[in-house]
Order: structure tokens, then sequence, then C-alpha cells
């Protein structure tokens, strides 16, 4: 894993890096394979995406070529104040014109259990089309970006410190009924699945954060029980965009880079 960690002054510089970083990767992977597949999560980082469905990046990229999944999913109906999916669609998808069946949000009316099983079964026949790549080292589909955020306790997706799945190794997509912030039922996909992604986006901003983003990056890092985002580790690069509520001291004495 090659990591690199990007601090800025404000969220708004960040989310100006994030586009830039964004759609260089987009014009990238569509050139080497045709398409560009990012995994979206929830919370504040749809708001920081704001500045792709501006000039000159919603006139630039091509819409047309990307495939948009969700890294977890709370299981509740499309329209609910608390969908991923309604967030990302309210906040982005909307905004730009990438078309509707290459959106790929979970499947209402069913237990976490069957949607979870059900969005694994659809990611495998995506990679048995040819629509998304293998990872040649897992086996596992290999997703060109994602874009994650991170809990104030340092969880990733829906991967809680004190929750076994996080320990998944076989399964794509997993589910939890008991999820410590509401909604309760949720899905999510696994570390197994998340670090066979070619590139990962660890965006942070704000202050409510900054303790993990201490743990996870300082010179400690290692000498403790990780935090579910110390296992983020994919097969390409990761990225912080960190501003500078989210980290307030200097990262060149604390951070470790791998």
């Amino acid at each position: 894993m090659v990591s690199h960690i990007k601090k800025f002054e404000t969220e708004d510089d960040v989310a100006v890096a994030l586009a830039k970083y964004i759609c260089h990767l987009s014009a990238k992977f569509i050139a080497m394979h045709g398409s560009f597949s990012v995994v979206l999560s929830g919370g504040t980082l749809i708001d920081t995406m704001r500045k792709l469905t501006e000039s000159p990046y919603v006139d630039s990229i091509h819409w047309s070529k990307w495939l948009i999944f969700f890294l977890d999913e709370r299981v509740v109906p499309l329209d609910d104040s608390d969908s991923n999916y309604k967030l990302a669609y309210d906040g982005f998808l909307k905004k730009v014109p990438i078309p509707e069946c290459n959106i790929y949000p979970i499947k209402e009316g069913l237990s976490p259990e069957e949607t979870a099983d059900e969005y694994e079964h659809r990611l495998k026949h995506l990679v048995a089309n040819k629509t998304l790549r293998t990872s040649h080292a897992t086996g596992f589909a290999k997703f060109d970006l994602m874009l994650v955020g991170m809990g104030p306790e340092g969880h990733v997706a829906s991967l809680f410190c004190w929750h076994f799945q996080r320990f998944e190794k076989q399964k794509w997509v997993t589910f939890i009924t008991d999820s410590p912030k509401p909604p309760p039922q949720r899905i999510t996909f696994t570390f197994p699945l998340i670090n066979s992604a070619s590139e990962i986006a660890m965006v942070v901003t704000g202050e409510d954060a900054a303790d993990a983003v201490k743990v996870a990056l300082g010179k400690h890092a290692n000498d403790h029980y990780p935090l579910p985002v110390q296992k983020v580790s994919p097969e390409g690069t990761l990225t912080w965009f960190l501003d500078n509520k989210a980290a307030p001291w200097n990262l060149g004495a604390l951070c470790v880079i791998l």
C-alpha cells in the first residue's frame, strides 16, 4: 500500500482538492478500462463532493462512464431520510448526468441479511459479466475508487470497533442489526472488499474525529489494538484528505507514511 496524507486549511479547501483528485482518477480509469467505478459512503462526504457539481468539473467529466455503489447502507426505504442513497441523490447524483442504470442502490423490502446477500450477489454478477474488475490478489471485486469517511470513534463504513463484522474474511457484504448509531439495521462492505480497491480516499473534516485521526496517524498508531480505520489498506493507494480541524497539529511529526 502507498499512503499519502494531504492536509488543508479549511473544509472548502478539502472540497476543491477532492474534486481535482476525483476528476483526475475519472479520466485515468475511463481511459484505461472504459468506466469508472466509484463507491460512496454517507455522512459529510457527499457535501464535500459538492465541487464536482460545479464548473469546470461538471462539464468536463464523462459521467456516462461512471458506476456508483454504496459502501454501506441503512436498511430503510430509499426515500427515507436515513438512506445513504437519498443523501447521495439529493446532494450529488441528481446534479450530474450519471445514467440511472449505472447507479446501484440496495433492493428495498428485504431483511438486513437478505439485503446484504442480494447486494453481494449483484456485485458478483457484475464481476462475472466484466462490468467490474477482479482483484488478482484477493478474488474480490476491484473498485476504482472508494470514497470513505470516518466516525468520531474511528469506524468506517458500518464496521464498528466492538462488532465482529470487522473481522469478516469471506463475505463481500455483511449486515448488522445493532448499530450504535441509528438506524440499527445496516449492510456494509467488508474489509477484504474495501481493501481490494485501486484507490481509497479517506475524507475527514471537522473536529469531531480529531482524536481518532490522531490515533490512526500518530507515532503510536501501531502500538495498540487498531481502530477500524487502521484496517483500511488498499492494494493501490490510500489518500487522506484532512482539514485543520480534523488534524490541528503538526502531521510531519506524528504521521506514519506506509
